[in-house]
């Protein structure tokens, strides 16, 4: 008897103080966020352009948006939604070589920067490839200012696939400094061809992009002080 009412009483105040733990609300929580589905294009703060390296053949690079997407997004469209539109570009090279081109936001005629909420754990979207020796690759600006290179994977493929890429936790996504961004931002897509691959035509299309993130963590209890404006040169806010 003794030694049952001994076991009982460790597990009974086991449960008294962990049972609150694990109960507690995760404040981290991981959600979806869209940049662009290519839907709207009339309606977004930004619109999209594109750049091609020295030897693109007269008339290219274009860029453009398309009515369709991948029927693999179709069962999620209801009634009453836009018409489903994609992202396309096309370039051609004057011969093979160190070929590329970038697809970057622009707002006011100037690249524009998007900014990320949280701290992002992976990027979403769905390409288009015409089964070219192409290398894709995200470009992000981290919270420190400088640019990462994001390999995307290669276009050696038709039609459409949903391509998933992580962010290494080695880029900074936030900063306690006053002086830098307190955000990683999305800077633009990068198509690289393989040196031997031809130079004609070649075409891509985007769709859905979105991405991954933990919570909002720069939003805390009394963020807005953050930047309080105290009447020096240093502060950058405009606190009350």
């Amino acid at each position: 008897m003794k030694k049952g009412f001994s076991f009982f009483v460790p597990l009974a105040l086991f449960f008294s103080f962990c049972l609150p733990v694990f109960s507690q609300h995760n404040e981290k929580s991981v959600e979806t966020v869209l940049i662009d589905n290519f839907d709207t294009p009339d309606q977004m703060d930004w619109t999209w352009k594109i750049q091609a390296s020295r030897f693109v053949a007269d008339g290219y690079p274009i860029i453009s948006n398309f009515k369709g997407m991948p029927n693999s997004l179709l069962p999620f469209v209801k009634e009453g939604d836009p018409e489903p539109r994609v992202l396309g570009a096309k370039v051609s090279f004057k011969r093979k070589g160190d070929n590329w081109f970038e697809i970057y936001p622009s707002k006011d005629d100037k690249p524009y920067e998007i900014p990320f909420r949280g701290n992002v754990s992976q990027l979403d979207f769905w390409v288009w490839g015409s089964n070219y020796l192409y290398f894709m690759d995200a470009l992000v600006r981290d919270a420190e200012g400088s640019v990462h290179i994001i390999p995307a994977g290669n276009l050696l493929f038709y039609g459409w696939k949903n391509i998933v890429v992580k962010i290494a936790g080695s880029i900074r996504q936030s900063s306690s400094r006053h002086s830098i961004a307190d955000n990683m931002y999305f800077v633009g897509f990068r198509f690289r061809a393989d040196a031997a691959e031809h130079a004609d035509d070649f075409s891509v299309f985007i769709d859905k992009f979105q991405y991954m993130a933990a919570g909002i963590t720069h939003v805390y209890d009394g963020y807005n002080l953050k930047d309080a404006d105290f009447g020096d040169k240093k502060s950058t806010g405009d606190g009350q």
